[in-house]
């Protein structure tokens, strides 16, 4: 009679976990890890803990990469008065604004169920809008990015309309990952119930975090 113990061993095996790994090590990571930015490609790079903190200072990733902060900021000058859209001409009422080091200047991205779509902001524009925001100087380029959502883009299931206008510094990790939410979430031509369902969730976390409470 054959010996099948070998086999038998195989099949009690339990399958492999695909597990998640760092880009710069190839040590395995959480599913809440840190990103870098790789500033020649342009991309994120998911990071153990100790890559991330290789790169959390300042010029500590040369002309390569940047460390993408966790700082969540309230910017309530934004919406003061209606300036802050007069000046971004966001034309969809949610958007996220940030510096490219590369070209020096800022680009808006407006998500939609493609992707994100990409208009630059006049030079001009930003820099009467960091006038009348000053938080915004602190803005880091290609990691960090004033996220805006306005009152009428806050729909809320059947129609509805509630809320306030809310400017945001956020990560920029945290930008396309709403991007990827709103991608996943959308149905049909005006994206549905779900996809404004993300929305709200995921500007409820980021406004507590931010250390304001969501209205």
């Amino acid at each position: 009679m054959a010996d099948t113990s070998g086999l038998i061993q195989i099949l009690r095996k339990p399958p492999a976990v695909d597990v998640e790994k760092c880009d710069m090590c190839g040590a395995g990571i959480a599913d809440d890890h840190a990103h870098l930015v790789n500033l020649f490609s342009r991309s994120l790079m998911c990071v153990c803990r100790p890559c991330y903190l290789l790169f959390a200072h300042d010029g500590a990733g040369g002309a390569r990469f940047r460390a993408v902060p966790q700082r969540y900021v309230y910017v309530p000058e934004f919406g003061s008065a209606g300036s802050g859209w007069d000046l971004t001409d966001v034309p969809i009422g949610l958007a996220f604004f940030f510096e490219n080091s590369a070209t020096g200047r800022v680009s808006g991205f407006y998500p939609s169920p493609a992707g994100a779509t990409e208009s630059e902001l006049p030079l001009d524009a930003w820099s009467a809008l960091v006038q009348r925001a000053p938080a915004l100087s602190t803005l880091v380029p290609d990691v960090e990015a004033l996220l805006v959502r306005r009152r009428e883009a806050a729909r809320q299931p059947g129609g509805a309309q509630e809320g306030k206008d809310v400017a945001l510094i956020v990560p920029i990790d945290a930008c396309y990952e709403l991007v990827g939410r709103i991608r996943k979430a959308w149905r049909g031509f005006q994206g549905g119930d779900e996809v404004w369902r993300e929305i709200d969730g995921f500007f409820a976390r980021a406004v507590e975090r931010a250390g304001r409470p969501a209205a």
